[in-house]
């Protein structure tokens, strides 16, 4: 699934990998799909996945990157469409959650892509195939 066929939301796992050299192929696919976001400047995120990214690749990979590398790359990914939740957000997530019966962060996730009009949301990490109000999870790393 290309960037151009819909608005595409990434979540951190992807973000994660594609700045981890030690994750392999997912490096590799990861790399693939952010340089294909990047030229077609079609990259939606949301502050909670630029702060999960950065604690991430500064903390828990195998090779952790230096925060000032870490912060470059957020300071690059702020050109990308970003949400920036409110309280009306956090309670729009609450009703995903219970609606979806979901975690809360992932409901945000998916609250963050439908607020940008996002049909499609890379991620490993939640059901993939699934609808959530219009929004539907995509395992890149899946063949």
């Amino acid at each position: 699934m290309s960037a151009d066929e819909a608005p595409v939301f990434v979540d951190t796992n992807v973000l994660v990998y594609a700045y981890d050299h030690s994750a392999g192929e997912k490096y590799d696919r990861a790399r693939f799909l952010l340089d294909q976001l990047w030229s077609d400047m079609g990259g939606h995120l949301s502050i909670q996945v630029l702060q999960e990214f950065y604690v991430t690749v500064t903390q828990k990979v195998r090779k952790p990157l230096d925060s000032e590398a870490a912060a470059g790359i957020v300071r690059d990914l702020s050109y990308w469409r970003i949400h920036v939740p409110v309280a009306d957000d956090v309670v729009g997530a609450i009703d995903l959650q219970q609606r979806y019966e979901t975690s809360f962060w992932d409901a945000m996730i998916l609250w963050s892509a439908h607020q940008l009009g996002c049909s499609i949301v890379w991620s490993e990490d939640m059901s993939e195939g699934q609808d959530f109000d219009g929004v539907r999870v995509f395992n890149p790393f899946r063949d």
